[in-house]
């Protein structure tokens, strides 16, 4: 069952690029152990809200808080430490270091760090999880693009977050690897693990998120249940199509 405990709080936020408005006025809360999905066409402003949240941008108007602090201004390291992970819309690993040493500097930078021996051990139990078990050694760069996302998201479980933010994690898999990553994410709720994800397959959705934010040019256009949001007409004519 969803807490109904706060734990991230968007106010009237806006990002500004020159005179492009990215992320006009936006509010929006998560309470605890939820997964909230963030949709929208493409350009809506998706990735920026995510990039605002852990800090990757610097808001110009609003405030983000975490657990009711301020993280608004923080950098985005602080913001990691505070107990936000994210993966990226285009994969970001360490080409240089091998997949247990990726895995390993999520915990060095993270929220709980760890060190040595008990770093080691939780950076291969993580792999595992992921479906990367037994490969450890191998170097990063040997990774097709669909186990380099996989590494991706453990290393930002290594961070041990409080809010795990995933932007399209789940594009690119096939049908078996779909399957597989919604029950990853079905797990990591299970664990407490509040998840806010922008995700345009549908099918995740529906099954993922307790509610949804709906974004067109940058601004709020619905919000609430999957079920809800997916046959408003405004969310059709913008983003679905009419054939939903």
């Amino acid at each position: 069952m969803v807490e109904t405990s706060l734990v991230l709080a968007v106010q009237n936020v806006t990002k500004r690029f020159g005179g492009l408005v990215a992320v006009n006025n936006l509010s929006f809360d998560v309470s605890r152990n939820e997964v909230m999905g963030i949709i929208g066409p493409n350009g809506s402003g998706k990735t920026t809200m995510m990039n605002l949240i852990s800090g990757a941008l610097a808001l110009n108007e609003g405030t983000i808080s975490l657990n009711g602090r301020y993280i608004s201004r923080l950098s985005s390291h602080e913001i990691n430490r505070r107990g936000i992970a994210r993966t990226f819309q285009l994969v970001r690993i360490l080409p240089s270091l091998t997949l247990l040493e990726n895995a390993m500097a999520g915990m060095v930078f993270g929220h709980q760090r760890l060190w040595g021996e008990q770093a080691r051990h939780e950076a291969s139990k993580l792999l595992e999880r992921v479906g990367l078990g037994g490969q450890q050694s191998v170097p990063a760069t040997a990774l097709t693009y669909i186990d380099q996302k996989r590494l991706e998201l453990a290393r930002a479980l290594a961070a041990k977050p409080e809010v795990l933010l995933l932007d399209e994690w789940l594009a690119g898999l096939n049908p078996t690897e779909l399957q597989e990553g919604i029950d990853l994410i079905h797990s990591l709720r299970d664990e407490g693990i509040t998840i806010i994800l922008v995700e345009h397959v549908m099918d995740a959705i529906r099954s993922l998120c307790d509610r949804c934010l709906v974004m067109a040019a940058g601004a709020k256009i619905a919000e609430g249940r999957p079920q809800e949001v997916l046959s408003d007409p405004e969310v059709i004519k913008v983003y679905l199509g009419e054939d939903i």
